[in-house]
């Protein structure tokens, strides 16, 4: 069963210093899609890893884009799906980037 706690948090992405305004389901940064390794279920932050969190692959499932992420300290993944507010754009060009090999 999985267990999921709804947490409204702000913060800074470490990667690339965009402020992200959470409203409880946010688990990335909207910009550069990474995100940190804080969670056994999503939003519990109970997690003492604290490493951050790759995007390595854009997979499709049901309709929705869906990043995969590693974590870059520990080597856990996670997929965690695409949503509104996230930039379009940036996506696009991480898709390529992987897709390129380019996602250093």
């Amino acid at each position: 069963m999985k267990k999921f706690t709804k947490l409204v948090e702000n913060f800074v992405c470490e990667n690339c210093g965009y402020e992200v305004e959470g409203n409880g389901y946010t688990n990335h940064c909207p910009k550069c899609f990474y995100s940190k390794h804080v969670d056994i279920n999503p939003g519990d932050r109970a997690c003492n890893c604290g490493g951050l969190m790759k995007p390595i692959e854009i997979l499709q499932k049901n309709g929705e884009f869906v990043i995969l992420h590693k974590c870059l300290r520990c080597g856990f993944e996670r997929k965690n799906r695409v949503v509104e507010g996230d930039d379009i754009n940036e996506l696009l060009k991480l898709v390529r980037n992987i897709a390129n090999g380019f996602n250093n």
